[in-house]
């Protein structure tokens, strides 16, 4: 890209739609996190792999049901979660992108409410501009304490960097 002003502007808005992923699913907002993918969009999770917003939205309360369960506080009442994003690694071309980011899982189920990290892991995406708003086309999570669903053994940054490389040469 050759524009650095479109370029920060392209990151941050990325970003902020991470968080807004995030803070819809622990606040349980399930239309604000339907609302992070595109109509057609893919959501690959431990739970399934589903396709489209009224999709998502109903596997975003199946995913509440069944935390509500495993994650429990030391009076057996569900458990508070917050995810938490780090390492984010961010590939504009036009109107596509890729990221690639580590997760992690705290909740307040430790003695006394104590927070615990439960899990964590790695989101990788894929992301397009949609009449100005950029959501995500297909994201993909991986849990590194579920078999199976380990991310993979090779840089995932090293995937992404090859995707933005052929949108390029495309454009």
């Amino acid at each position: 890209m050759s524009d650095p002003a479109q370029l920060a502007r392209d990151r941050a808005e990325i970003k902020d739609l991470m968080g807004r992923y995030l803070f819809a699913m622990d606040w349980h907002d399930t239309d604000a996190y339907a609302g992070c993918f595109t109509e057609d969009g893919v959501l690959d999770y431990a739970m399934a792999t589903i396709v489209g917003r009224d999709a998502i939205r109903e596997g975003a309360v199946k995913f509440r049901e069944a935390v509500g369960k495993l994650f429990t506080r030391e009076d057996g009442s569900p458990a508070i979660l917050r995810h938490v994003l780090d390492h984010i690694v961010i590939r504009v071309e036009g109107d596509e992108a890729w990221t690639t980011a580590f997760w992690w899982e705290m909740t307040d189920g430790g003695p006394r409410r104590t927070p615990e990290i439960q899990s964590f892991g790695t989101y990788e995406d894929e992301l397009v501009r949609q009449d100005g708003q950029w959501l995500f086309r297909r994201r993909k999570i991986y849990n590194e304490f579920i078999p199976g669903r380990e991310s993979p053994v090779e840089n995932p940054v090293h995937q992404y960097d090859e995707a933005a490389k052929a949108a390029a040469a495309r454009n």
